[in-house]
């Protein structure tokens, strides 16, 4: 679909355009759609999925450097509920700069929370003050790092080329710079990191210059009173250096009603770290904004943790592999 400007933007749907209930997911800054993966397979049941691509990411097309801000993001999710969700209830779920994304709508619209969105969940969201975030560091190098880095996100800009060369994609630096800021002490699968390793290098190094801007500026707690009657999660992991767990208390306090769900131990994608977690809370909180509707279990619980008991008999392994590898389908 074409956003306000002219961007394209690369949008994935699945499940019945009549369904009672519409799930849209908002990735964070340098992921892709993709990342959703795990949330929208364990969640199918629950109505029709839509989820896109953010402008400059993934497979939507680029933008000018002046269009790459929260404001813009908001109208571009706008435009998306306007153009593939035009009626119905909506649940929106945004990570990292996906929520930010969502509290922009909140600003500009806050007629549609309460009506037409029924529920949101701002997944390792901040609301501002991010040029105060340690990032793990020492203060003395956190200091010094944001002295510098307005310098740093127009150098991103213009300089892209020697900067792309030093990457080093798929180098055990890559991946272990992957690890320290997306996951905390969960031993995630190889794929998983590799995906994330991934979507991280595929975005061009202008685009990440591009947004670092809006990103330190950004400041909507207020814009968060459109939220306080609507259910709503706060969910963060312990071990996030990208948008700390005081960002999400920071937004429980504007918000007394939300749910402020604790990852002990996970870190800033915790979306891939602890997928099945947080589809668990994800349903929880749709429960909440449908107390009519009536429960539903599933019978396969799936788990990134391998078992470290004895091995099972053959016939036994290769019917739980089966198992574990089968979506989940509702009793």
């Amino acid at each position: 679909m074409t956003a306000s400007d002219g961007v394209r933007l690369h949008v994935s749907e699945a499940g019945s355009p009549d369904a009672a209930l519409t799930l849209v997911f908002v990735h964070g800054f340098c992921m892709t759609a993709d990342a959703w993966h795990f949330q929208r397979r364990d969640l199918a049941d629950l109505g029709r999925t839509v989820c896109y691509d953010q402008r400059a990411h993934g497979r939507s097309g680029p933008s000018e450097v002046e269009h790459c801000t929260i404001a813009q993001l908001a109208d571009d999710l706008h435009r998306v509920l306007d153009d593939r969700v035009p009626t119905g209830p909506v649940v929106l779920i945004g990570h990292s700069m996906g929520g930010m994304t969502i509290l922009g709508l909140a600003e500009t619209h806050p007629e549609l929370f309460g009506d037409r969105i029924i529920a949101v969940a701002l997944l390792s969201t901040s609301a501002g003050e991010l040029t105060r975030v340690a990032f793990g560091l020492p203060a003395g190098v956190t200091a010094v790092a944001r002295h510098f880095l307005p310098g740093v996100a127009v150098g991103l800009q213009h300089a892209p080329t020697l900067l792309e060369r030093i990457r080093w994609r798929g180098s055990g630096v890559s991946r272990a710079l992957t690890r320290r800021v997306g996951f905390g002490t969960t031993q995630v699968p190889e794929p998983v990191l590799h995906s994330l390793e991934e979507m991280i290098a595929s975005t061009p190094i202008p685009v990440v210059g591009a947004f670092l801007p809006t990103l330190l500026d950004h400041d909507r707690l207020a814009a968060a009173a459109a939220l306080r009657d609507v259910p709503t999660l706060l969910l963060v992991g312990d071990a996030d250096v990208m948008t700390p767990l005081e960002h999400s208390r920071t937004l429980a306090q504007a918000l007394p009603k939300a749910e402020l769900w604790v990852e002990k131990g996970a870190g800033h994608a915790v979306i891939l770290e602890r997928p099945h977690r947080v589809s668990a809370r994800l349903r929880a909180l749709v429960a909440r904004a449908q107390p009519t509707r009536p429960a539903r279990r599933h019978r396969t619980k799936l788990t990134l943790r391998t078992p470290k008991t004895g091995r099972a008999p053959k016939a036994t392994r290769t019917s739980k592999r089966a198992q574990a590898h089968r979506v989940p389908t509702p009793r």
